[in-house]
C-alpha cells in the first residue's frame, strides 16, 4: 500500500475511482462520508483542497481530503481492517478529522489514536401530520416574503446578493463553514445541479430593500420520494429579538410541504441547546449525528 498526496481535479480518472469507492462506502454505511463540499472538491480546483490516496497498485483503497480547516476520510469497505485509514490519518497529523455518521468502528479507531470528539453536528427531522403542522407561514405586516427571483426582479441582482451575503455573514461570523462568505463564494454555492432560485426565500422589512432574514431551502432528489432540507437560515443582526426567527422558518417548511415534502431535515450544532429545543418544540427528533474528532 503506498500513501501519496495526488491532485484529483488534474486528474479525472483518479476522481472517478473516488466517487465510485464513496457511493459504495454509503451504500454499506448509510450515511455519505464526505459533505457536498468536499465532494465538489474532487473536480472543482478552485476549492483549493488536497487530496490523500491510498493506492495498492492501480486500486484506490481510501483518501482522504482537507480544507483549510478540517478533513475528511473514506476507505473501501472491502479495505478495511487493514491499516489504511490509519495509514492516511498518520499522513494528516493534528488535523481534524470529521467522522460523517459518527459510527462505532470511526469512534473506535479515533478514541484508539488518543483523538476526542470536539464537535457534534446534528441531523433532525419532521415528517408527516407533525411537517404538516409546522408548515404554516402567516404573514406580517413589518416584512414582505420573496423569493430569489422576484427579490432580482424587484432590487437587482447585486443588491440582492449583498444583502443576502451581508445577512449571512451576521448571522454566522462564529461558522467555520457557513461565515465570511462574498459574491465568489456565493457564486459557487449556485452553481450546485439541485439550486433553484424558487427554493431562496427572504423576509425584506416592508416597503423597503432591506432584508431581515432569508431561508435557503434545498430539494432533495436523491431518494424516492424526494425531500426538502432546511440548508441555511439566518436573521441579520438588526432585525433579531423581533420574533421573526419562527416565522422565517415556518416560511421555508411551508414552501417544501408546498412541493410535495413528505418530510424535512436540518443540520444543527449540539452545542446549540436553544435551538436544538426549538426544533424538537416543532416537532423535529435527532436521526444522525456526525462529529469532529480533533488530536489530543
Amino acid at each position: 500500500m503506498k500513501i501519496e498526496p495526488i491532485d484529483l481535479p488534474a486528474r479525472p480518472e483518479l476522481a472517478d475511482a473516488a466517487r465510485a469507492l464513496l457511493l459504495d462506502a454509503a451504500r454499506t454505511d448509510g450515511v455519505d462520508a464526505f459533505s457536498e463540499q468536499f465532494l465538489l472538491g474532487l473536480a472543482d480546483a478552485r476549492l483549493g483542497h488536497r487530496h490523500i490516496l491510498a493506492l495498492d497498485g492501480g486500486r484506490l483503497l481510501g483518501l482522504a481530503a482537507c480544507d483549510a480547516s478540517s478533513c475528511e476520510l473514506a476507505v473501501a469497505p472491502d479495505a478495511r481492517r487493514r491499516g489504511v485509514a490509519t495509514a492516511l490519518l498518520a499522513e494528516l497529523g493534528g488535523r481534524d478529522v470529521w467522522a460523517h455518521g459518527n459510527l462505532p468502528a470511526a469512534r473506535s479507531l479515533a478514541d484508539g489514536l488518543g483523538r476526542t470528539m470536539t464537535r457534534r453536528l446534528l441531523v433532525m427531522a419532521v415528517e408527516g401530520e407533525a411537517l404538516q403542522e409546522v408548515a404554516r407561514f402567516e404573514p406580517r405586516a413589518d416584512v414582505e416574503a420573496l423569493d430569489l427571483a422576484e427579490s432580482v426582479e424587484r432590487f437587482g441582482r447585486d443588491a440582492v446578493e449583498e444583502a443576502w451575503l451581508s445577512a449571512n455573514n451576521e448571522a454566522f461570523s462564529w461558522h467555520p463553514e457557513q461565515g465570511g462568505w462574498d459574491r465568489a463564494r456565493l457564486a459557487r454555492a449556485q452553481e450546485a445541479d439541485w439550486f433553484a432560485e424558487e427554493d431562496v426565500l427572504f423576509l425584506w422589512a416592508a416597503g423597503e430593500p432591506v432584508m431581515a432574514g432569508f431561508h435557503w431551502t434545498k430539494w432533495h432528489t436523491e431518494e424516492d420520494p424526494a425531500f426538502g432540507e432546511v440548508y441555511v437560515v439566518g436573521l441579520a443582526s438588526a432585525f433579531r429579538g423581533r420574533g421573526l426567527g419562527d416565522p422565517l422558518l415556518r416560511l421555508g417548511l411551508a414552501h417544501m410541504a408546498g412541493k410535495g415534502a413528505g418530510r424535512v431535515i436540518l443540520y444543527v450544532e449540539a452545542e446549540n441547546e436553544p435551538a436544538v429545543r426549538v426544533y424538537r418544540n416543532l416537532g423535529f427528533a435527532i436521526v444522525e449525528e456526525h462529529a469532529v474528532w480533533s488530536q489530543g
